[in-house]
């Protein structure tokens, strides 16, 4: 019996391990799901030459001072939102990017990549926009979160947002050591009181993806006076956009 007993918890070690090891080596394929993109025409669409890659952006293009820079989900073609954004902010030019292996961007989608070409796209946008405002969306607000840490962005608008990846990947998976195993981080709350663009986050009432103690613990992490919390009633995570609370909230943040 102790010998069985033995033999059958190194059987359940080397399993956990093993386990373990394709939790660390597959980690960016449980984090990023690229999408096609549903708009391309070539009036709608910027290509941006960054280090290794050359991104696609969804545009509308505007004369005018104001721009709106916007960071999608990990499953999200965000050219899906020009069509609303456009009728939503009409002053507003509009910069929609699709990280690296999204929307026909190419490269490989990576925490660095993306804050680097996150970085890459404000400064593109500035040079002709001098009032640039930064719209993030679930994974998307781990970019702007930190862009807005070290750029001069006129406004903040964080959707769904979260305190950081490994916190949420700790709750979705209790059973791992999920804060050694990760690489990408996207830590908002380390970031967080380095912004000082007034700042505007929107959460779900029912987000079974970000869980309201992250979100709560990333407004926390703000400055007192930078960051303001409107929760949508009766919607989740991915049905948010479908309420016109969401839209109203957005504007009121870039009047």
């Amino acid at each position: 019996m102790k010998r069985a007993l033995t033999t059958v918890l190194i059987v359940a070690a080397v399993a956990y391990l093993g386990v373990c090891a394709a939790m660390f080596v597959c980690q960016r394929s449980l984090i990023y799901h690229p999408q096609p993109r549903v708009v391309v025409a070539a009036e709608s669409t910027l290509k941006l030459p960054v280090e290794g890659a050359e991104l696609v952006v969804t545009v509308r293009p505007k004369t005018g001072p104001k721009a709106i820079v916007y960071f999608g989900g990990n499953a999200e073609d965000v050219s899906f939102n020009l069509d609303s954004f456009s009728k939503a902010f009409p002053e507003h030019a509009l910069f929609l990017l699709h990280y690296r292996g999204y929307g026909g961007s190419t490269g490989s989608p990576t925490e660095a990549a993306n804050h680097a070409d996150a970085a890459k796209l404000f400064r593109t946008v500035r040079a002709q926009h001098p009032e640039v405002a930064v719209i993030g969306r679930s994974l998307g607000t781990g970019v702007a979160v930190r862009l807005a840490s070290e750029q001069p962005v006129a406004r903040l608008i964080l959707v769904t947002p979260y305190d950081s990846i490994v916190e949420v990947g700790a709750t979705h998976y209790p059973w791992l050591p999920v804060r050694w195993l990760a690489r990408e981080r996207y830590d908002s709350a380390l970031r967080a009181p380095r912004v000082t663009a007034p700042t505007t986050i929107i959460a779900a009432e029912h987000d079974d993806e970000i869980p309201r103690a992250s979100t709560d613990r990333l407004l926390g992490r703000f400055n007192p006076g930078v960051a303001a919390m409107t929760v949508i009633p009766g919607v989740g995570h991915n049905d948010l956009g479908r309420r016109s609370e969401y839209r109203t909230t957005m504007q009121m943040a870039l009047r």
